[in-house]
């Protein structure tokens, strides 16, 4: 079975990317990325392999997982069955090992972190208070933002630190066997979109990028990416709004256009797609923050 590399966009004003998987069941197939990542199953059950260990998993369950461990939850059969009304809950957090700069593993103050994030190389399952404290301010963090959201994840971190309830998944042989599969095509794209999101980008041209015919472009766009290649780019786009919105004397209008939008009507439907508000909505609630001087 291959594994799939998958990347998701990460918005300008964040450093990592928590989100919620929610959905009659978990839709990511065998796959691996470069970040760590930590999934807290909140409903459903079913199997997961991580490396070359197969477990099962059930409401409250958490692992973490290193950079390129290849992993796949797959939900039991109920999930998949006709009439079925049960749904599949997940948070998943990722972060690049360098998010915070490429010396912040090596502060003496990190030092009980680092050896955990070795030992998540084979994925490790979180179990006992450890697990349920983790677990209550992962639930929190989709719905934080700025300072609030990059203290918590020291909390996880703080916590794993002083922890040893984790066991390992995938066996040491595993990961000595792994190779660097990481693919140069990935950065061409994800480069060449933050480099031009702000003017009209053809599937041609980008397919062109990567070395690839327009088809199978859009094909291994999918696959890797987990949406088209539109989606991905109007994602990139939204979240560079939300970060200009934070100038009040800019027009909604003018951060639309700087951005790529060339239809008003098709940016208030996209902003409020991903954001679940009207980009008006989004900086009123920017303006009830107090500013910070």
């Amino acid at each position: 079975m291959k594994a799939v590399e998958y990347r998701l966009p990460k918005e300008f004003d964040k450093s990592f990317i928590v989100f919620k998987e929610q959905g009659l069941f978990f839709p990511c197939p065998w796959h691996y990325h470069p970040e760590y990542e930590f999934v807290l199953v909140n409903k459903s059950s079913g199997r997961r392999m991580v490396g070359d260990h197969i477990g099962t998993f059930s409401e409250g369950d958490l692992v973490l997982m290193g950079p390129a461990l290849p992993h796949v939850w797959v939900n039991d059969q109920k999930y998949f069955d006709k009439g079925n009304t049960e749904k599949a809950d997940a948070v998943v957090l990722h972060f690049l090992e360098d998010f915070l700069g490429h010396n912040f593993l090596h502060l003496p103050e990190t030092e009980s972190l680092k050896k955990v994030l070795h030992l998540s190389k084979r994925g490790l399952v979180i179990l006992g208070h450890t697990r349920a404290q983790i677990a209550k301010i992962m639930c929190e963090m989709p719905n934080q933002n700025g300072l609030k959201r990059l203290v918590s994840l020291f909390e996880i971190f703080d916590i794993l630190s002083h922890s040893t309830e984790y066991e390992p998944l995938a066996s040491p042989s595993y990961m000595e066997n792994t190779r660097d599969m990481y693919s140069d095509r990935f950065s061409k794209i994800t480069e060449y979109v933050l480099r031009n999101f702000h003017r009209d980008i053809s599937l041609k041209e980008v397919a062109n990028e990567a070395n690839m015919a327009t088809t199978t472009f859009c094909n291994f766009f999918k696959e890797h990416f987990r949406m088209t290649f539109v989606e991905y780019l109007n994602t990139i786009r939204i979240g560079h709004v939300c970060k200009l919105l934070t100038d009040r004397d800019r027009t909604i209008i003018e951060i639309a256009y700087e951005c790529g939008f060339n239809n008003l009507a098709n940016f208030n439907r996209q902003f409020k797609r991903l954001k679940e508000m009207t980009p008006k909505e989004y900086r009123k609630v920017l303006e009830a923050e107090p500013m910070t001087a």
